[in-house]
């Protein structure tokens, strides 16, 4: 019998953009970016559990967690499940028929459609974990192996599996590592209605057919501040093109930002492409002060505290 691993636990953690610049429509459809990530704290967990040897591939999906996993499909849609599916055809690839099938669990602790990469966090976790069962009898596919799988799940795929602070290009899976000292404090405000990311696309496409919008101009300023560590500096260099879009399309997001920035955020920014808007704070004890406050003043569903750079995917010890 084939020795395979019968559980194991990942974690990925989400992200916010410090800059994001978005180039106009390419002819697949997609659009170039130039983005600074960072990872933060938050983050989901995902387990992969083998229930059955021989055939291969996933046989259910559960979901916990925030909102109790509402909006997370279960089924070869997600994510998570389409990471193991490719995992385990990887390993076909190579020649190995003996596979399993598994159950996978996913623990939400990154908010649902927040423009946080929720789900690409938990693909590049369900990348390592599905690893991980199988590497004991075939060896491991290796991290060129598994990045290349990152990049066809999604753009984010890849930044979440290995976390930091980078900067991204192409469709933002073009990685460059990113000098950033210190420790960063955030305020996320969540937000109960969700913003799909192609209708956000399409309504900064509109937009900026309509008019002429500002754009993000170049990266020099974020990277310069993080190299210093300076966080006023970060602050003020923060930027998202799809920020226009996003509170275009929920205007109550205006309120969120005004309200945090009154708070006493040294800036707020919505993230990617919400509806989470993230509030950069001075320390911790000011971070605690922002979130106590968005909560008094009600502008927000429900609020947490995180910080930055956190790690890349890694599995649960």
């Amino acid at each position: 019998m084939v020795d395979f691993l019968e559980h194991v636990d990942a974690v990925a953690h989400g992200k916010v953009n410090l800059h994001l610049g978005v180039g106009d429509v390419r002819p697949d459809g997609y659009h170039e970016l130039v983005s600074v990530f960072q990872s933060l704290s938050v983050h989901d967990e995902v387990s992969v559990t083998v229930v059955d040897t021989g055939v291969g591939g996933v046989s259910s999906l559960a979901v916990r967690g925030v909102g109790g996993g509402g909006g997370v499909p279960t089924d070869n849609t997600n994510l998570a499940w389409r990471a193991v599916d490719l995992v385990v055809g990887a390993y076909r690839d190579r020649g190995h028929r003996e596979l399993p099938v598994v159950d996978v669990g996913i623990r939400k602790g990154i908010p649902v459609a927040g423009g946080m990469a929720g789900g690409s966090a938990d693909a590049a976790a369900a990348l390592l974990a599905a690893e991980a069962v199988l590497a004991p009898a075939y060896g491991g596919l290796g991290a060129a192996a598994l990045r290349e799988l990152a990049c066809r799940l999604g753009s984010d795929v890849p930044f979440t599996l290995v976390g930091g602070t980078m900067l991204g290009t192409g469709r933002g899976e073009q990685l460059v590592p990113v000098l950033s000292r210190g420790t960063y404090h955030w305020v996320l405000a969540l937000n109960s209605k969700g913003l799909s990311t192609p209708v956000v696309f399409s309504k900064l496409d509109q937009m900026r057919a309509e008019r002429e919008l500002p754009r993000a101009g170049g990266t020099e300023r974020i990277l310069a501040a993080l190299a210093r560590g300076d966080v006023a500096e970060v602050a003020d260099a923060l930027v998202n093109d799809l920020q226009a879009p996003a509170t275009s399309l929920l205007p109550a997001l205006r309120r969120t930002l005004d309200a945090g920035k009154r708070a006493g955020a040294l800036a707020g920014i919505v993230s990617g492409s919400g509806p989470t808007c993230a509030f950069l704070c001075a320390d911790a004890a000011a971070a605690a002060e922002v979130a106590d406050a968005l909560i008094d003043d009600g502008v927000t569903s429900a609020v947490t505290t995180a910080t930055g750079p956190a790690a890349g995917a890694y599995i649960k010890g």
